[in-house]
């Protein structure tokens, strides 16, 4: 009819119509077309059909704590509740792509659901144990700070500057390489690593108490200097045992607590966006005498302005790394020459 009836058929039409004209062997769909098997098998077999396809249908994969419907994704969308399609805690390919999850991590996740009949709503936590197995043994370990605290070491010399070597991997992961770590008199520890007045039991930086800087030396804490108005701990002074450096023959003292740093003068200002799950509950369409979109996570996305080893000043868009104690990162595609972006793409353990 060219253009003189702009008519079209409907879905129950078209599909069964244009798999068969395309050859297509299995139509599967997700459990709410199982009432229409029965119409798409009719239809085929009242018209000359050059095959005859058939429809299985099965459950579709439900994540807790978000949505999988375009519709709600859509909504979040346009209504700007998330960045876009791409957001990382979109749970989209482009989503789980910028947020770095490997396609080997997400293949994994798919084949231990398996496929069923029955509709059910899978863990979160089962795919973020996927992301943190993959990338354990991919991921290269580097330092960094997400809420930084200046330490100063007092009887460290001034100006002086070791080249400290760290291994990118553990010892449990079969691959080598290494890099080095600038050390200075001043650095910065995550703020979380220091009370003033520690419980029982507490084996991180306190007045009085000590602790080893990963792959460089134990440190007493000896003075904390704080802020006069709002009494805030602005630095830390400290002392370090030169006898102590990682990995020298001399270094046989032990303490119970290790705790991650960067050197003030050599690390690289970066943003970290630190993603959690989209949603408070786990199913937030659960309840439908409620909107869903009430139940979205006000800390899904928390911005913070942290620090990073200088080994990351020339990463790229897409790579992924441990940051030690942190979680596992990825570099994300706003990242510039001179500004550095990472998502989180999963703590360390669930929590």
């Amino acid at each position: 009819t060219g253009d003189a009836w702009p008519i079209y058929p409907m879905y129950d039409f078209a599909h069964p119509l244009s798999d068969a004209l395309e050859g297509v062997t299995y139509s599967l769909c997700t459990l709410e077309f199982e009432n229409n098997r029965e119409f798409y098998d009719w239809i085929l077999a009242e018209v000359n059909a050059p095959s005859n396809p058939r429809q299985i249908e099965f459950a579709r994969l439900n994540l807790g704590y978000t949505v999988m419907s375009k519709r709600r994704l859509l909504e979040l969308v346009e209504e700007k509740y998330v960045t876009g399609w791409d957001d990382p805690r979109m749970p989209t390919l482009a989503g789980l792509r910028r947020r770095g999850y490997t396609p080997e991590a997400t293949r994994n996740f798919c084949q231990s659901v398996g496929i069923t009949k029955s509709g059910n709503t899978v863990e979160l936590g089962q795919l973020e144990h996927f992301i943190r197995d993959d990338l354990n043994q991919r991921a290269p370990r580097v330092l960094a700070v997400k809420r930084p605290l200046k330490v100063i070491l007092t009887n460290y010399p001034q100006g002086r500057v070791e080249q400290l070597e760290a291994p990118y991997y553990p010892y449990d992961v079969p691959k080598e390489g290494s890099r080095d770590v600038p050390f200075s008199r001043e650095i910065y520890i995550e703020q979380d690593d220091f009370l003033e007045v520690p419980p029982k039991g507490y084996h991180r930086l306190a007045p009085g108490q000590e602790v080893r800087l990963r792959y460089a030396y134990i440190i007493r804490c000896n003075e904390v200097i704080k802020d006069p108005v709002t009494n805030a701990v602005l630095e830390l002074h400290c002392s370090y045992d030169p006898e102590t450096r990682s990995g020298s023959d001399k270094s046989s003292r032990k303490v119970q607590g290790t705790i991650h740093w960067v050197s003030a003068g050599h690390a690289l200002e970066a943003e970290l966006r630190l993603y959690d799950r989209l949603f408070s509950v786990a199913d937030p369409q659960g309840d439908p005498n409620r909107d869903y979109r009430e139940l979205l996570n006000p800390k899904s996305l928390e911005t913070v302005n942290g620090l990073v080893e200088p080994s990351l000043g020339n990463s790229r868009s897409g790579e992924r790394f441990q940051f030690e104690r942190l979680g596992y990162f990825c570099v994300d595609p706003d990242t510039t020459k001179g500004f550095l972006v990472f998502n989180r793409i999963v703590t360390l353990r669930d929590s």
